[in-house]
């Protein structure tokens, strides 16, 4: 008598309330990979093969129950999971969308906003907000090496890739060393070209301090993200070869959209 071969599970294929088709495979739930982890693979796969691309829906908790089979906390998991690593935004009464990829700064290298994605082959573009000479306070004074009420130049731009709002970023520049900067149009100019091109500045280091916190609400305005939204903070002072301070900068970046890496060489490790 010949044993019965195993029935093989059939791929769970429907079309979703979106109109779109799909075709999944069966989870093993016999498997001591957790099921939840079983889904957020799947929908993993498809979103780096490019099967899903950025701004495209994903199914609901009540779909992917459905179609495998499991409890909504169980497919609820498999959405947070993938949220939480940036793939993945959710919309209050509107479901699940695949988010623009994350962009990732190197911070072990110093360079600007418009380079660093350019080598990503993202398109930038920026909006001026705010660009004028005003007296320096205390604070940035000391921040710039002038004295205090001495003329500044402040830039503020919102930087977008591909035509999307990524970052605020605020500059300010010490006036006397850059005559004339107020009259450059910095929408469509680099500010660190200008300063290397036209003001013949040599950079030799940065000294960074990265922070975390949740957006204001004119910050969420701008960057288009839902107020207490988190944020990467990098506040910045650039100097010069000759020892001078260059600029100080604060800019914050979507938590959703920016990620600070720092990639430490190998050493002795006891």
């Amino acid at each position: 008598m010949q044993d019965k071969e195993p029935r093989q599970e059939q791929r769970p294929a429907l079309t979703l309330a979106s109109g779109r088709n799909w075709d999944f495979q069966p989870i093993d739930k016999n498997s001591f990979t957790p099921m939840y982890f079983q889904i957020q693979a799947q929908l993993l796969k498809m979103i780096q093969s490019g099967q899903l691309r950025a701004g495209d829906s994903l199914p609901s908790e009540e779909e992917l129950s459905r179609i495998y089979g499991v409890s909504r906390m169980t497919s609820r998991q498999a959405l947070q999971v993938l949220k939480s690593q940036g793939f993945v935004t959710r919309h209050k009464g509107q479901g699940s969308f695949v988010s623009q990829p994350r962009v990732e700064k190197d911070i072990t290298h110093l360079s600007g906003f418009t380079s660093e994605m350019r080598a990503l082959g993202i398109k930038t573009t920026s909006q001026v907000l705010e660009a004028r000479v005003s007296p320096a306070s205390a604070e940035v004074a000391s921040q710039l090496g002038i004295a205090v009420n001495a003329p500044m130049y402040r830039l503020l731009r919102l930087r977008l890739g591909d035509g999307l709002p990524i970052a605020i970023e605020e500059i300010r520049l010490p006036h006397e060393r850059f005559p004339g900067v107020e009259k450059l149009d910095f929408s469509r100019l680099s500010l660190y070209q200008t300063l290397r091109e036209r003001y013949e500045i040599r950079v030799s280091r940065a000294d960074e301090i990265i922070e975390a916190r949740s957006a204001t609400k004119r910050e969420a305005d701008l960057l288009e993200i839902q107020a207490r939204s988190s944020l990467l903070v990098i506040s910045r002072t650039l100097w010069s070869t000759d020892g001078l301070p260059v600029e100080t900068a604060h800019s914050v970046y979507r938590g959703d959209r920016y990620r600070a890496v720092l990639r430490i060489p190998a050493t002795t490790m006891e």
